[in-house]
């Protein structure tokens, strides 16, 4: 009886540390991946990435703005300046003077070209003579060069003169290049 007794007592205080113990792990197992998620969909410097190139840049062409792109790398200092300090706050932007995207040169991530074709990220910015990182290149339909691209964070106090002046003359390229022929 006496050992019945003790065999009683001591199930419910084991299923009761069972029950604290699985609380607690539930409890860590939620923040740790609560906390990565809540990272992953806060972080301020994230841009969407290129994985279509030929569909984001009819994307871009039908809202008459230019497809700019970051080249980048994954341990590029100056490319997260870049992108918390300029091209974040423009994919932002409600008025969206341009669609931005990076491609990691670094990565073999798959992608689909100017045309179509597929690719890697890393094949097509040495196909596109991105050598250097961070590099924004401005793109617009088929892919074509509506600007100088910029390449490296040269001067960061004019960076953001430099961009707005190259997403300008690549609306305005975009809105020649739309008019109809006058000759015709």
């Amino acid at each position: 009886m006496q050992i019945e007794l003790v065999s009683t007592l001591n199930k419910p205080v084991a299923g009761g540390i069972r029950r604290i113990v699985g609380a607690w792990f539930g409890v860590a197992l939620w923040l740790l991946t609560g906390a990565s998620a809540m990272a992953q969909g806060a972080a301020p410097n994230a841009l969407a990435e290129a994985i279509d190139l030929a569909a984001d840049a009819r994307l871009a062409a039908a809202r008459g703005v230019p497809l700019v792109v970051l080249y980048s790398r994954e341990e590029c200092s100056w490319c997260e300046k870049l992108k918390r300090e300029h091209l974040a706050p423009l994919a932002r932007d409600p008025a969206m003077p341009a669609l931005v995207r990076e491609l990691h040169m670094d990565r073999a991530t798959p992608l689909i070209d100017f045309d179509g074709r597929r690719t890697t990220s890393a094949d097509f910015s040495q196909q596109i003579k991105a050598r250097f990182a961070p590099t924004v290149m401005f793109h617009g339909p088929e892919g074509t060069a509506l600007a100088e691209p910029i390449v490296g964070f040269r001067l960061a106090d004019f960076y953001g003169a430099y961009l707005e002046r190259a997403i300008a003359e690549s609306r305005s390229r975009l809105r020649h290049d739309r008019k109809p022929d006058s000759r015709s």
